[in-house]
Parts: structure tokens; sequence; C-alpha cells
């Protein structure tokens, strides 16, 4: 037994490189459950984090009461996220969303599933005989299911026309998408996890994976324990787990936030000055490199130093363990996707790949990760304004080929302009063209920028907003409509991990009251609207998920994300598979990118690209000019200082993030007691040069400020590099009294983030917004409640260890050492 809030990483099984990572199966149920209790065992994946994690529900008298990690699953092995054990509580909360409600006279009241749809149905008419497909928005999540999110496209795009669709993918993984695209001409992790297995040098950009991918970073915690332990790199202004391990087995680089292109470049420059390149590779497998030296020639590890606020002795350390390392495998989040430059630093690391010829290897890949258990899905599908299977909307032959799969004319789909964004689909909104807006599975009234603006934005009187969740969030609350969802456990269907494995996830019970699954109120919304084809065929021809998933399949038929090999059958009972899968490759494709084939040829790729610094599209003309063969594209990026900078008024770096124990803006994770007993509340950290400069102690009250508003938060004295702040994002307005907005004092950290985005991948920046900090009161010896276990552990004072008790033991059985060789 293992108590999960205490040890969240659970117990190590160590092994060697090139050795199969042991089996592990996690096991936690209701209290005095066995598991020879449950009635039955109902296969799915995790659903609270983007890892992907293969597991089984346990239920007993048609509830859930556990769950089960899945030994055979080629993600985890058996292993789960303290979010996975404990997180399945939420679907039995007392409070979930039964009924469809309805606004009348300024107060949602609970109507029946004909009124509602006929509401939501009814508006949009009006709206598209007034005004056009223009003045109807869709903001969607990263938590459906792959067939929701083309159905969803399908109406979006096929149906009514409009290119005002995304989803909160935006906020995380929107960069991921866009550097791949960049640098490979389109969407797709070239690495696998299993490239953890044999990596001798592992790098972290801005990737706290001990608290974003638990059990993947277990399977980094045991290779550190075997023989031949990998050498960590990690970039991030915290003392991260991750950051303590590369201490003690690699190294740790700690830049000022918005300064990551400095140290990207100094990295590279390192690299090209010392011969670490493979001329080779380079010369028959890509474009730009002699545009890159040039880019590179000022970026010394001397200006990093400068610049970053990083030695440069350590940028020339770290340079070394990447330029000799013989299998160099890189993952990247959110310290880069949501900072200045997020695009221009993260195509940095797939230049580094490309320099060192290390794609397409055991051992050798790159992850721009995602951030959400199926953003993947919403960018494969379209659901995110992209055109499905990885379609051009700049190229017409794709938007032929998509127009002959839905058996429409092509100009009914909207390809005139780049697809539209959510922070542009939120100015449209605020301006009054965008009238209807249909949010689904996501509380943008929590996760946006400058949250002001954003409430301001949904309440107003002439937008009609639809909301489709599983509770009352922050942002149903401001709705016309609240359409009631099944979720995860309560509907069937597939989804897709960061490294391309797709997992079936069976319904185990029935949703709670009226509730239904999403893709049943997508069809009845398409139905209702009387969306048709050129035949006069209902548009969306399915019925169920599987039907969907067919049809999917079809869409993907020739592209990268080829799905044409897989079905329910062959997903069921066994592992998770990775796409591409089809005739060539029936049992999916561990890697992309083998011997420099890259999906980058100007009439197959995705897109095209853009300027890193404007965000203008390149133009079809130019990138075949550039790239005629479809080879890899080294990008070169300058430096630019960050658009807010600090001043007298606001001396400090504010930057926002995750902890372990909770998921995006709690609605799910503040349900389980367990994750809400570890973080139960909103702290601010601050490094202690800066705290015992001011005379501050651990829990004292601060206000932290911006030009956008406060928030008040106990101080955390935690490893964080002087002059930078940090705020959990996740801690909203649902659970206090007044349900959707501050009453005294602001608790959601994007209060004051700023709205601005990256120019290339248009993901608002979250982590280099001007702050200003002051004491309300001393702490009188009251801790933060934030948790010891994490990024946010205490350095200066004793702070009570954080635990779970016996309600957060997890089961353990371990696979013996022999065994898994």
């Amino acid at each position: 037994m293992s108590d999960r809030i205490a040890e969240p990483w659970g117990t190590r099984t160590p092994y060697a490189a090139g050795e199969r990572w042991p089996t592990r199966v996690d096991t936690h149920l209701e209290e005095g459950l066995e598991p020879g209790d449950v009635d039955r065992w109902v296969q799915t994946a995790s659903i609270l984090h983007s890892n992907g994690d293969g597991m089984d529900i346990a239920v007993k008298d048609d509830r859930i009461v556990g769950v089960r990690g899945r030994e055979v699953d080629r993600v985890n092995h058996g292993r789960l996220d303290p979010k996975d054990a404990f997180g399945w509580q939420a679907n039995n909360s007392p409070d979930r969303l039964t009924k469809p409600l309805i606004r009348r006279d300024g107060e949602l009241v609970e109507t029946d599933w004909d009124t509602a749809m006929a509401a939501v149905a009814g508006r949009a008419k009006e709206l598209l005989d007034e005004h056009g497909a223009s003045s109807i928005g869709f903001y969607t999540t990263g938590q459906l299911f792959l067939e929701e999110y083309y159905t969803l496209a399908l109406i979006g795009h096929g149906g009514i026309g409009t290119n005002h669709m995304d989803g909160n993918t935006r906020l995380c993984t929107a960069t991921a998408a866009e550097a791949l695209k960049e640098s490979f001409g389109c969407d797709g992790q070239p690495g696998s996890y299993t490239d953890i297995d044999t990596a001798d040098v592992i790098c972290l950009y801005g990737h706290n994976m001990a608290e974003t991918q638990v059990v993947l970073w277990s399977r980094i915690l045991d290779r550190l324990a075997g023989p031949n332990p990998p050498t960590i790199i990690c970039v991030d202004p915290r003392l991260t787990p991750v950051a303590e391990a590369a201490g003690s087995h690699g190294i740790h680089l700690a830049p000022r936030p918005g300064t990551n292109v400095v140290l990207m470049n100094a990295l590279l420059h390192e690299l090209v000055d010392n011969g670490w390149v493979d001329e080779a590779y380079v010369q028959e497998h890509a474009v730009g490199y002699d545009e890159l030296t040039k880019q590179l020639t000022d970026y010394t590890p001397e200006l990093a130093e400068e610049i970053c606020d990083v030695p440069a002795a350590d940028v020339r350390q770290a340079a070394r363990a990447i330029g000799t390392a013989e299998r160099l495998l890189s993952s990247v989040l959110q310290g880069f996707y949501q900072s200045h430059q997020a695009t221009a630093a993260s195509v940095q690391v797939n230049n580094i790949h490309i320099l060192r010829g290390m794609l397409g290897k055991p051992g050798c890949g790159v992850l721009q990760m995602n951030g959400q258990p199926t953003a993947q899905n919403t960018r494969e599908c379209g659901a995110d304004g992209d055109l499905p299977a990885f379609r051009n909307w700049s190229n017409d032959a794709h938007t032929e080929d998509l127009a002959k799969v839905w058996n429409i004319d092509p100009m009914q789909i909207p390809h005139y302009s780049a697809p539209t964004h959510l922070m542009q689909i939120m100015r449209y909104a605020e301006d009054g063209s965008i009238r209807f807006l249909y949010v689904s599975g996501t509380n943008p009234a929590v996760s946006l920028p400058e949250l002001r603006r954003i409430r301001s934005i949904l309440s107003q009187e002439r937008l009609f907003l639809v909301v489709q969740d599983i509770f009352l969030s922050e942002t149903a609350q401001l709705a016309d409509v609240v359409l009631p969802a099944a979720t995860w456990g309560e509907k069937t269907g597939t989804f897709t991990n960061v490294d391309r494995t797709v997992h079936l996830s069976q319904k185990a019970v029935e949703p709670p009251g009226e509730a239904r699954p999403d893709l049943d109120i997508f069809i009845e919304f398409a139905h209702r609207l009387g969306l048709q084809d050129k035949d006069g065929q209902p548009l969306v021809k399915w019925s169920t998920p599987e039907g969907a998933f067919e049809a999917w399949k079809e869409c993907t038929r020739g592209r990268p994300c080829d799905y044409t090999g897989l079905s329910y059958d062959k997903l069921r009972g066994g592992s998770g598979i990775q796409w591409p899968c089809n005739e060539e490759h029936p049992d999916g494709t561990e890697r992309i990118y083998e011997d420099g084939q890259f999906w980058a040829a100007p009439d197959y790729c995705e897109s095209y690209g853009r300027d890193l610094v404007t965000g203008a599209p390149v133009e079809p003309t130019e990138y075949k000019a550039l790239n005629p063969t479809g080879k890899a594209v080294i990008k070169a990026a300058e430096y630019l200082p960050p658009h807010e900078n600090i001043s007298q008024e606001y001396p400090f770096q504010l930057i926002t993030g995750r902890t372990l124990y909770h998921f995006h803006t709690r609605t799910k994770t503040r349900r389980a007691p367990q994750l809400q007993a570890a973080a139960p509340e909103v702290w601010v950290e601050m490094s202690a040069s800066d705290a015992a400069d001011r005379g501050w102690e651990e829990g004292d009250l601060l206000r932290v400020t911006t030009p956008r508003g406060e928030v008040t938060a106990r101080l955390r004295i935690s490893g964080i590099r002087p002059g930078v702040l940090f705020l959990p994002f996740h801690y909203g307005y649902w659970d206090e009294p007044g349900g959707h907005e501050p009453q005294e004092h602001g608790r959601a950290a994007n209060e004051l983030t700023l709205t601005d985005w990256d120019p290339a991948s248009k993901q608002p920046i979250f982590k280099t917004a001007a702050a200003a900090v002051e004491r309300v009161s001393a702490g009188g010896g009251e801790p933060a409640a934030a948790p010891t276990t994490t990024a946010s552990r205490p350095v200066t004072v004793s702070v009570p260890p954080t635990t779970g008790g016996p309600a957060a033991h997890v089961h353990e059985q371990l696979a013996s050492t022999e065994a898994a060789r």
C-alpha cells in the first residue's frame, strides 16, 4: 500500500537502459471494498491529464467504485496518477447537472430537453438567417472523445460554415502543434514514451513532468534508480522535482521568464561552435541551416548569462551533454508554450534534434507535450479550427478532398482565411459580431487571461451563450442555456494521448438524471438545424460512437494520422495502439520520421508555416521554393523582449501553472476529497531571498496586483528563482459565495494575466506579467495550504508534510524484476 498523496510517484521499480519497464498495477477502491467485491471492470484510460494511462473502472451495483491500472497497456504498465486514483469520485458527486437549464427573468431554471434544444437551435437559425455563419462561434475542450470532436467539426465547418471554432487546447497545446508544423510540416509527435527506456540524455524544457504527467515521470525515476541512469537537463525557473533530479543527475537551468529564445539559441550556438552537428543528416534531410548559423553568431553563453541570468558555464555544460548524447529525448510544455516567444523557443528544441540527427530512432525524439487528455484529438479532428486529419486550409486540393468525404460543396468549408483563434473569437464576441457562442466542456470564466474582461464579454445580453458541461461552473452560471452532459465512464469513445496512442473508453454506468453524451447532444443540434449534404441527406450520418469512429477512419485515409487499421474490436481488451495504423502498419507506429522521411511535402503538409515574429502565414509559393522536396525546416529565431516588463511599480515577474493534485479549474478534482485536501486553497510562491528582503514569513497573507486586477493568497517560500512569483491557476469561485466572480478579493490567477498571445500559435501568454506584491497581514505561524511534495515545497521553515492518510492508500502489485526482464 502507498499513500499516493504523500508519495505521488509510488514505489520504484528500477530498470536499466534497453530493458522493459517493469509493471506495477495500482488499484484504489471505495473504503471497505476489495477487488473481489467488484461486479465488473470496464476498460478506459485517464481523463484528468495528458499521459493517457490505461485503466479499468470498477463497477458495483451500477456505480463507479474505483479504478485499476491496466497492466498490459503500453503507456503506464499498470500505474495510476493520483488524479486517476481519486478523481473518479467526481462522477458520483451530488451536484452533477442532471437537467437542462434555461435563463428566465435573469435566473437559470430547470427545463426539459425539447425546450432547451429548441432554444439553442432556434437562436442559431435566427442568427444564421440574419447575420450568417460568422455570427456563430464554438469553443470546446481537450476532454471529450474523438468521435465528439469530429462530429462538432463537421457541424461547425461543414454544416454551418463558420470559421470561428477553437478548443481550450489553445491555452495549453496550440504551440505544440504550431512548433511541429513549423519544423516538420505537420502535427504529430515524432517520439514515443518508450524512448525513455533507452535515452541517455533527457531534456525537459519548461516541463514539470513530475506534476503534469506523473506516471511518465515515474518511468524516468525508475530509469534514474537503475543502472546507467540518463542525464537530466531541466529548464525551469522553479525548483521542481524535475529540477531536483537534474541537480543530482544533470543540470538545472533557471532562466528569467520570457528569455527562453536566448537560452535555446545559446545552446544551439554551442552545438554549432563545437561541431556537435550531424552535417550529413542536415544536408540530406533539412533546409534552413545556413540561416540558423547566421542568427546564432551573437548568442553566446555569455549573452545568455546576461539576459537569462543563467551561468554561462551551466549553459556550456548542458550543451555538451546534448551535443555528445548518443540518444537524446526532449519534452516541452507550458514553461515554453505559455511564455513570451512561445513558438520560436519551442521550434529551437526541434532544431536541436534536426542538427543532431536525433529523430526516428529508439531513444531519440521530441515530445511537444499536450496538457489535456484528448487535446491531440481536438487538433486532429478539426475542432480547434484546423481542418480534420491534418489537412491544410491553405491548400485548395485538401479542402476539395475533405468536401468529398463530407459530400458537400468545397466552398461550404471556410478556408478564405486562417481559422479564428480563441482570443479573436472573444474579441468578436466583445464587439458584437459573434452573437452565439457554444461552449462545451471548458470553463473560460476561470481559465482565460484577464478575467474581468472575459466575464464582461460572456455576460453581454446580445451574446447567446450555450454551455454544455457536467457541473454548474463559473461559465455555466453566465449561460442562457445549460446542457447537462455525460462524462468519462458514462459514455463510449476513443481518445489519443501525446505519443499518438489511441485508447478505447467504454461506458461503465448510466449518466445521472437526464444528462446525455456530448455526441448525442451535438447530433441532435445538427438535426434540429436541418444540416444536409449535397444529396439532401443528413450531414451527420451516424448515431453511435462506433459509427462516428468508422466515419473518422475514412476521413484519415492517406493522411498522416491514418486510423484505417484501427477498430473498436482491435482496441478492446488490450493496449492502446499508436497511429498511423493502416495496412502498411497494422500494429501501429512507435515513432515517426524514420530515415528523415517527413510529412512536409508542399502538396501533403498540414501547414506552410508562419513568420515567428509577425505570425503571418507563409505563402504556398514561398514554401514550395524553400522546401520543394519536403525536408525538415530549420527556423531561426531572434530574441525580442517581452511586451510587459518589470518596473518600479511592478517589480516582479508573475508566472502561473499547475499543481499535481488538481486539473484545470478543479471542477472534478475539487470533488475528490483526497485531492482537495492535498491542495485546498490558492497560494503565492516567492524566493527565500525576496521574502527575507521584505521581512516576510511563510503563511503571510499577500496581495498580488497587476494592471488588470488583484489576488490575495498566503505566502509559500519555495525554491523559485528571485524576482519571480508563482500562482496556481486552478482556483476559481464556484465553491465560494457568489459563484462566478470574486466577492472581496481575487482568488483566480487569471485576474492578473494579460490579453496577449504568441504571434504564430496564438496561444495566450500566462508567464510574463509584471506584478507588485504587498503584505496584507502576518501569517501568525499558519503556513500556506500548498503541497510540500512538489515544486511548492517550502525551503525555509518546517511545514507539516502533505499526506493523505488511509483514505489515500493505493494498492500496488509489483512485478518481479526478473519477470520484467
